[in-house]
């Protein structure tokens, strides 16, 4: 039974029958790659689209803030945390269907990128192979349009199954999005649900090779047995951002617990004890170094949230 004086968003969380698991006061350093970032006011899975529907809808009418997130690899969350409710896609949202024949998968939005990619190999389907080793969801990989700019996600995209409290279930073809580099016009408050994606059936050998080409790659120039959210900032056109950082002799430099990659210029990585903090401090210093002798204003490919 609810408190007596408990608000409607509470009643609804503390319901036996709500679809998904809620945790008050939740470390986001749990739910990131970064390992880092203060608490949610609460950190929800919804299981079902009925549990999401309902949990949007009380946090607009209380006007509490809500977002989405995937897997947190691409989130850096304030010390102090977010006073808001953090919704992550749990039972009903993280399965795929490889259909071979058609030249399809139907992926939900909680599915794992990586386990999205493997069974796409294993059933000789070409077109996610730059995806390889890619940490998050699909939902995440859609929203940013991941890849580089020769090869993205969205390119391989039918159509988006998306809700907004606004419009409700809406399916958009991809001719309908506007992609660009690490960047689509999803709205803020528009929840990725499913997707469609096309892939062609072709050599497996093919496949593995292009894939442990990537992989190995990944491997060689990415700290990727350090925390971290991948690239820190968006590449301007014509431009590489961690050749500007690397050629500014900002390499290996440390705020706190935090530092500029020494093997990859637009990571940074914690080192174990970083704070939000420290990493903002280093990438004020990136972007005012750049400013300084390019510039270029970097821009943010990590996903900022608490800071005001």
């Amino acid at each position: 039974m609810a408190a007596k004086h408990a608000t409607p968003l509470q009643t609804m969380l503390v319901d036996k029958d709500f679809d998904g698991e809620v945790f008050p006061h939740e470390p986001m350093g749990k739910h990131t790659s970064y390992r880092i970032g203060g608490p949610a006011r609460f950190f929800v899975r919804v299981d079902s689209i009925s549990a999401l529907t309902q949990l949007i809808g009380v946090c607009d009418r209380e006007g509490i803030e809500w977002m989405i997130v995937g897997r947190g690899t691409n989130l850096l969350v304030s010390d102090e945390g977010y006073d808001g409710v953090i919704i992550t896609l749990g039972r009903d949202f993280r399965s795929h269907v490889v259909d071979a024949e058609a030249g399809l998968i139907i992926a939900g939005a909680g599915a794992t990128l990586s386990s999205v990619v493997q069974d796409a190999f294993r059933s000789s389907l070409a077109g996610l192979e730059f995806a390889v080793g890619t940490p998050g969801s699909i939902g995440g990989a859609i929203r940013m349009n991941a890849g580089s700019r020769d090869e993205w996600i969205g390119s391989l995209v039918r159509d988006v199954t998306t809700y907004s409290p606004s419009r409700g279930l809406t399916k958009r073809l991809a001719s309908d999005i506007d992609w660009q580099y690490r960047h689509t016009d999803f709205d803020a408050n528009e929840t990725i649900l499913e997707c469609a994606l096309n892939v062609e059936i072709v050599d497996p050998f093919f496949i593995r090779g292009k894939m442990e080409a990537n992989l190995a790659k990944r491997k060689r120039t990415q700290p990727l047995n350090m925390p971290s959210c991948g690239s820190v900032f968006k590449n301007p056109e014509g431009a590489s951002v961690a050749k500007m950082i690397d050629d500014l002799g900002l390499k290996g430099t440390t705020i706190g617990g935090a530092q500029i990659s020494e093997k990859h210029a637009n990571f940074i990585v914690n080192l174990g004890d970083a704070k939000a903090a420290d990493v903002c401090g280093l990438m004020q210093l990136a972007g005012t170094r750049v400013q300084e002798e390019y510039g270029i204003e970097l821009k943010p490919e990590v996903r900022l949230i608490g800071f005001e």
